[in-house]
């Protein structure tokens, strides 16, 4: 989030996430389900101690919510260093990092400071900036000014170490073809 207005939309974003209702995922009340597993809670529990250590500020949630079932609160933690772990590994979990920058330059070099590029997300009102996001970002998915990155027809797949290739869409069959040329004279 740009420095400017980094402060108010960390404040209202942790309002917002507190707000949401978790519960069975199947039930349209809630905003939110269960993580996928079990083994989740403990990689989240460790993830976030790991984060508070390196300073991280904790607007909201960051705690398993007691009782039956893999829940865990909607967390939004702010100032996280590089150093923390949950910087360098996905955390498969209802977690949003926010952290200030300054310039276009900065935010690119940190989308594509680790060797994995599955999905990358932005916002924003300047045109100019849409086409260099998509120019320069490393991911196979991007959203901008949109957090839908995938729909029945599109391509499905990563860049660096989030995979090679796509499924799904047109381009998803080239996997499953020969190509073949042949000329006769």
């Amino acid at each position: 989030m740009h420095e400017k207005i980094y402060s108010r939309f960390v404040e209202g974003f942790a309002a917002r996430a507190r707000s949401w209702t978790v519960g069975d995922g199947l039930d349209e009340k809630n905003k939110m389900g269960p993580l996928a597993h079990s083994l989740r809670l403990n990689a989240m529990d460790e993830l976030l101690t790991d984060a508070r250590k390196h300073g991280a500020q904790f607007k909201a949630g960051g705690s398993r919510i007691p009782g039956a079932g893999y829940f865990w609160e909607p967390t939004v933690i702010s100032d996280v260093p590089n150093e923390a772990r949950i910087m360098n590994e996905e955390p498969f979990g209802p977690v949003a990092i926010v952290n200030p920058f300054s310039d276009f330059d900065s935010v690119i070099k940190q989308a594509n400071r680790l060797p994995y590029g599955l999905a990358a997300y932005a916002f924003t009102n300047n045109n100019r900036t849409v086409n260099l996001l998509g120019e320069q970002i490393e991911a196979g998915l991007i959203g901008i000014n949109s957090y839908v990155i995938s729909v029945r027809d599109s391509p499905f797949g990563g860049m660096k170490e989030s995979g090679h290739g796509s499924e799904e869409g047109q381009e998803g069959l080239e996997a499953c073809l020969v190509t073949k040329f042949v000329t006769e004279s």
